[in-house]
């Protein structure tokens, strides 16, 4: 009499896809690691040769290792050069440049979403059209203006022509296209005029378009170099960025300088990744949801 024996063909099959999947799982995470390291490592350079000696950081600039370690170079960015003044240019042009373009945009987003006007669709094909033309192309017209509004060489010069972008006219403008119109209708009903609608119902709606309007604001306006190029010329208005490419540029005299460069270069970094770090799920949500609409 044959006896049947079952084989354990299933038990095996989904063994091989775990150990499948498991591979994977693996290969994608060392390709993820590989290139976090890959753009990680010119920062571990920057921070390793602001803690050397000007005569290491020269003799061995790639080495992350600072031998001896060091804190001089940081000592003469703050006792040796303007970075504090060129530190508080920055502050005060990216907190007014941020709050204008969070404020600004804000209002055009929404009225070219929702307010129906003559000439509506040829703006926001301007505002799209603008996005479009390199910044380069309009360093000398922005000159021009400045120079004849009297305001070149001046915080005012720094700060205007800056308030408000065209990106961010877009990004406030799909986002406010994805919330019901029902609940701006409803506000309506109750006697909410046309501004109070926007600030007291829409606006806290769109918290993370205006959180990612506001790291794009501030990592834009505190790494504006070309703009302080054609808006200022006086030592006293620089910000950080134009105060760095006056240190690269050799204005301490000779030596690579190395350590205080990069320290320098170093300390302008960390607000802007502390303030990315800080809001990071909110911007990957607005950005989530920018998705979604288009």
């Amino acid at each position: 009499m044959a006896v049947l024996t079952e084989r354990p063909a299933a038990p095996v099959r989904r063994r091989d896809r775990g150990a499948r999947t498991l591979v994977n799982r693996f290969l994608g995470y060392a390709v993820l690691v590989f290139f976090a390291l890959v753009f990680l490592y010119p920062f571990v350079i920057q921070l390793g040769n602001s803690l050397k000696t000007q005569e290491g950081a020269a003799a061995n600039p790639l080495s992350p290792f600072p031998d001896p370690l060091t804190f001089a170079g940081f000592e003469r960015i703050f006792a040796g050069t303007n970075f504090p003044l060129w530190l508080g240019n920055s502050l005060l042009v990216t907190v007014l440049v941020t709050l204008g373009r969070v404020f600004f945009d804000s209002l055009a987003g929404y009225a070219l979403a929702r307010l129906r006007f003559r000439g509506r669709a040829g703006l926001f094909a301007a505002v799209i059209a603008v996005m479009a033309v390199p910044g380069v192309v309009l360093l000398i017209p922005k000159f021009l203006v400045l120079n004849q509004l009297g305001i070149y060489n001046s915080y005012a010069g720094l700060i205007v022509p800056l308030i408000a972008d065209a990106a961010g006219v877009f990004i406030m403008k799909q986002f406010f296209e994805s919330i019901p119109v029902s609940v701006e209708e409803a506000a309506r009903i109750d006697g909410a005029s046309v501004f109070r609608t926007f600030w007291s119902v829409v606006l806290p709606m769109a918290r993370p378009a205006l959180i990612t309007l506001t790291i794009l604001s501030f990592q834009g306006s505190w790494n504006e170099f070309p703009h302080s190029l054609v808006s200022v010329q006086d030592p006293h208005l620089f910000t950080l960025p134009r105060g760095l490419a006056d240190l690269v540029s050799g204005s301490l005299g000779k030596g690579t300088q190395y350590p205080l460069k990069l320290g320098a270069a170093l300390l302008a970094t960390i607000p802007v990744a502390v303030l990315f770090m800080i809001f990071q799920r909110y911007f990957v949500r607005g950005a989530n949801e920018g998705a979604d609409k288009g």
